[in-house]
């Protein structure tokens, strides 16, 4: 077992800084942003299990040869007393290690998902009270503004916002480009998936690859959701649209204008040739793969 633990400390480590490093760095990630989504994801779970994994099954080795045996083993050895006559004190180290670990990710995601959904919900409060609905795009608020700007408010309460200014700089089709990006927005739930990453950088924000996967992550959601509306419109009125409309969202909002908004623009103007069918798959299943990893090196130590 402790050849596992020492295999899955690795794989965490290296999850968590040069894979993540290189990932975000990459140029496919742009070709595929929603394969690249799933790969972050798993890296995320992967990275995670893995190095809460190496410090319970090193602290764990005493008991048996594999973590089920020794998990069976431990009700055992704490009936019969034998609990600490088994651990050594680097088994003791590896087991606190691998509880503060954990509490400090599920401290750090409920921390920030509260503080989330807090500022959300202040936002959505002064929203109903100075925003007025706009019967031609249903779901969708006007703001008497004239800044241009256009968000969403992620939520089960979801709003989507525009202002008075970009309703009076964008023609119509420009304007149906902005909310179609902003309703791929809602409707695939990228706060939830940015979530995560920013609750791991903000867990460890002196490891420099956990924040390029915060960083590379928001990027992503945004080329998906200018993917999702490209299809929809022209991707000259798009492009336009997101130059005139290049203002900053609220805390709390995902706003089409988060990132690279001139790259961005590129990639819409000049969209990059999408992925050859057998990477596309081969994309997936390493996520996948990526993702099962740990828990199959636990279950077969």
């Amino acid at each position: 077992m402790e050849l596992m633990a020492l295999g899955l400390l690795l794989l965490g480590v290296l999850l968590a800084e040069p894979a993540s490093r290189a990932l975000a760095a990459a140029a496919w990630p742009a070709r595929d942003p929603v394969g690249a989504l799933l790969v972050w994801q798993a890296v995320g779970l992967s990275g995670g299990l893995a190095l809460l994994g190496a410090g319970i099954v090193y602290g764990l080795a005493p008991f048996g040869r594999s973590l089920l045996e020794a998990l069976a083993a431990v009700p055992h050895a704490v009936s019969e007393g034998r609990l600490v006559e088994q651990l050594h004190v680097s088994h003791v180290i590896a087991l606190v290690a691998a509880l503060a670990l954990g509490l400090r990710l599920l401290g750090v995601l409920a921390a920030t998902t509260l503080r989330t959904l807090r500022v959300r919900r202040r936002h959505r409060n002064l929203l109903d009270v100075l925003g007025t609905p706009w019967p031609a795009a249903p779901g969708a608020q006007v703001l008497d503004h004239p800044v241009p700007v256009a968000y969403c408010l992620p939520g089960r309460s979801a709003r989507l916002v525009v202002s008075v200014g970009a309703l009076t700089s964008l023609d119509p089709p420009e304007v149906r480009a902005v909310l179609a990006h902003e309703r791929a927005h809602l409707r695939e739930r990228h706060d939830l998936v940015v979530l995560p990453f920013v609750a791991w950088g903000a867990t460890a924000p002196f490891v420099r690859g956990m924040v390029c996967a915060q960083i590379a992550v928001a990027a992503l959601v945004e080329m998906r959701a200018d993917d999702v509306a490209a299809a929809r419109v022209a991707p000259a009125e798009l492009s336009t649209a997101l130059r005139t409309v290049g203002g900053s969202a609220p805390a709390g909002a995902l706003s089409s204008f988060a990132c690279a908004l001139d790259r961005r623009i590129d990639r819409i103007t000049s969209p990059p040739r999408p992925l050859p069918r057998p990477l596309w798959a081969l994309v997936r299943l390493a996520a996948v793969a990526l993702a099962a990893a740990p828990v199959a090196a636990v279950l077969i130590s």
